[in-house]
C-alpha cells in the first residue's frame, strides 16, 4: 500500500514495482518477537532476498495486504516465515518511518509500525526467508546495537533506541493504541 508523508493511502503497487532505486514510500511493519524469558528472536534474512540479503534483523518484517489490518499481517508472517503461531501482536511503536538504500541502490522507503509479540512456541523458519535464527537476550541484543558492535539491518538499528524509550524489559512495554497508526493502517483488527 503506497502512502504519503502524512500516512494516508495512495494507492497500491505490486511488491516487486516498489523495491528499487526510486521506492515510493509504503506501508510495512517490524515486529519483535520475545520469550517469557525476554530475549528476542533475531533472524537472518535468506541470501536471495531483493532487499539485505544475508542481514541479521529483528523476528519478522513484512507488508500488510489490501485492507488486511497490521497487527494480522505481523501475525500472518510469522507463521509463514517463522512457523510461529502467536497470539496476539502489540503495536509499540506506531508511526517509525524509515528510508535505507543498499550498496547497489535498491532503497527501502517505509512507514513501518513496530509491534511486540510474546510467545514460547516452537520454530520451523522458511528457508525462503530466513537463513537463520538466533535468540538473545534483550539488554545484550541492544547494547550490541547502540555499540555498532552488532551488524544489524538499518530498520532495526533506528528502532532499537526508540524501544528502549518504552522501558528495559520488553516484556512490560505499554502497548500503543491504535489509534495512533497512520491513517493507511487503521484498518479493524
Amino acid at each position: 500500500m503506497l502512502v504519503d508523508g502524512e500516512g494516508r493511502p495512495l494507492g497500491t503497487a505490486p511488491k516487486t514495482s516498489v523495491h528499487g532505486p526510486d521506492t515510493p514510500l509504503h506501508l510495512a511493519f517490524s515486529s519483535y518477537v520475545f520469550d517469557s524469558e525476554g530475549r528476542v528472536l533475531l533472524t537472518r534474512r535468506a541470501s536471495h532476498k531483493i532487499t539485505w540479503p544475508g542481514v541479521w534483523t529483528n523476528s519478522c518484517c513484512g507488508h500488510p495486504l489490501p485492507g488486511e489490518a497490521v497487527d494480522h499481517a505481523v501475525l500472518r508472517r510469522l507463521s509463514y516465515e517463522l512457523g510461529l503461531d502467536a497470539g496476539r501482536a502489540d503495536l509499540v511503536l506506531p508511526t517509525f518511518r524509515y528510508r535505507a538504500v543498499m550498496g547497489n541502490g535498491v532503497v527501502e522507503h517505509e512507514l513501518c509500525p513496530v509491534y511486540r509479540v510474546v510467545a514460547d512456541a516452537p520454530l520451523s523458519p522458511n528457508p525462503d526467508e530466513v537463513g537463520e535464527v538466533r535468540w538473545m537476550p534483550w539488554k545484550e541484543f541492544a547494547d550490541g546495537v547502540l555499540s555498532g558492535l552488532l551488524a544489524i539491518s538499518p530498520w532495526c538499528r533506528e528502532q532499537v533506541p526508540l524501544l528502549l524509550e518504552l522501558g528495559a524489559d520488553p516484556l512490560a512495554w505499554e502497548p500503543a493504541a491504535a489509534e495512533k497508526l497512520p491513517p493507511a493502517a487503521r484498518v479493524a483488527s
